[in-house]
């Protein structure tokens, strides 16, 4: 009888992790289903189920895909994975490997666009209360964007249009593609430390979300938040919305109308200046006037018609109220000694040397505090007897209490 061949566990897993490994369907391959059990593991690996009505399977995305992942995954979340089914020898459970993810229905741009925004809603970036007022009358506006864009030129023409003195600096920056989120933040931050600026236009053109996925990364939202000069976002069309237009002190629709909010008409400050000017003029040939008729009629009454016996009058009143002063003077000096004297009498009572003198004494140890009680002094201890009139040092020989 031919003996029957007798297998490991560790063979038996290995050779079903090679025929699973080395299946055609099973080497690469889409599955969707619904995520569930999901785990973020510090390493970066995230683990998480995707299961269907019927059925599950364990999966796992290491942290090289996890990284360029545009969304967090989460439990409830229908998807679509690419990847590759695989067993773990330890244990002999098959998973799948997940390699790229997309959510089914909305896209992943938008699930990433709406995770952030709620994640830095909660934390407050996008509050009121942090929102900087931007300067009325600038004399330096940073631009960063791409320097050779339409966007560039639409600020700069529109900007000297409304006030030819202001000075634009643009701030070359990428707008998308590789490094563009990288190129934003050090813009955002060389116009900060230059602090030449008094408003920063953060721009670009149109285009898809793709585009301007760009201006929806997180880091970029902390610098404009972080940013001690106001930023004004002119980011796409008028119906494009990025992260930073809810983070920035100002949201433009477009680059034009930033250019717009951010540098004042002098045409039309001109004409309210000139409106003011004549206002103003107005008020004060009307106030002379006034004054005119008032001093007019003055002039009419009693007092100028006979001035030397109204003067007689108030010279009598004054010399009234003179009297009246001095008497009232008077009695507030003595009243005053009266209340000085007393004042004086008690603190001579209450004084210490005033109790010196009636023959007590005061008793300070060697570290000058005042003796009150036998307790604070011990037998052998110098101390320092005040009198009125001159100090006493002793030698405590001997101590006894006594009960009053």
């Amino acid at each position: 009888m031919i003996e029957p061949k007798v297998f490991s566990v560790s063979q038996i897993n290995r050779y079903i992790k090679n025929i699973i490994e080395n299946d055609f369907i099973l080497n690469s391959l889409w599955v969707k289903g619904e995520i569930s059990n999901f785990k973020y593991h510090s390493s970066g690996h995230m683990y998480f189920t995707l299961k269907d009505k019927n059925a599950a399977i364990n999966c796992v995305m290491f942290k090289g895909s996890a990284d360029i992942l545009p969304f967090m995954p989460e439990n409830g979340m229908d998807v679509v994975i690419c990847g590759y089914v695989s067993a773990y020898e330890k244990t002999g459970q098959y998973q799948l490997y997940a390699e790229l993810m997309e959510p089914l229905g909305v896209g992943a741009l938008n699930i990433a666009f709406e995770q952030l925004k709620e994640k830095l809603s909660k934390e407050g970036l996008f509050d009121e209360d942090y929102k900087r007022e931007i300067c009325k009358y600038p004399k330096c506006i940073g631009v960063i964007t791409s320097p050779t864009g339409a966007a560039v030129r639409d600020i700069i023409n529109i900007s000297k249009r409304r006030n030819k003195g202001v000075k634009i600096v643009v701030i070359p920056a990428l707008v998308q593609g590789e490094g563009a989120v990288n190129s934003i933040v050090s813009a955002i931050k060389m116009a900060n430390e230059w602090r030449k600026c008094d408003t920063l236009i953060v721009s670009r053109g149109g285009g898809s979300m793709e585009d301007l996925q760009a201006f929806n990364d997180e880091k970029v939202a902390r610098a404009v938040f972080a940013s001690e000069i106001p930023v004004i976002s002119a980011v796409g069309h008028e119906t494009d919305f990025t992260i930073i237009d809810f983070v920035a002190d100002l949201r433009a629709p477009t680059p034009s109308a930033a250019a717009e909010l951010a540098v004042n008409d002098l045409s039309i400050e001109n004409e309210r200046l000139d409106t003011i000017i004549s206002d103003l003029n107005y008020s004060i040939n009307s106030r002379i006037n006034y004054e005119k008729i008032r001093f007019e009629n003055l002039m009419d009454k009693k007092i100028f018609k006979r001035p030397l016996d109204n003067i007689a009058d108030y010279e009598i009143y004054i010399s009234n109220l003179e009297k009246q002063i001095e008497n009232i003077i008077k009695n507030k000096i003595t009243e005053s000694n009266i209340i000085f004297e007393r004042l004086l009498n008690k603190i001579e009572i209450l004084s210490p040397i005033a109790m010196l003198k009636k023959g007590y004494a005061l008793v300070e140890d060697k570290d000058g505090k005042t003796v009150k009680t036998v307790g604070g002094i011990n037998k052998g201890d110098n101390i320092n007897v005040i009198l009125a009139n001159g100090n006493i040092s002793a030698n405590v020989t001997d101590i006894s209490k006594r009960e009053w």
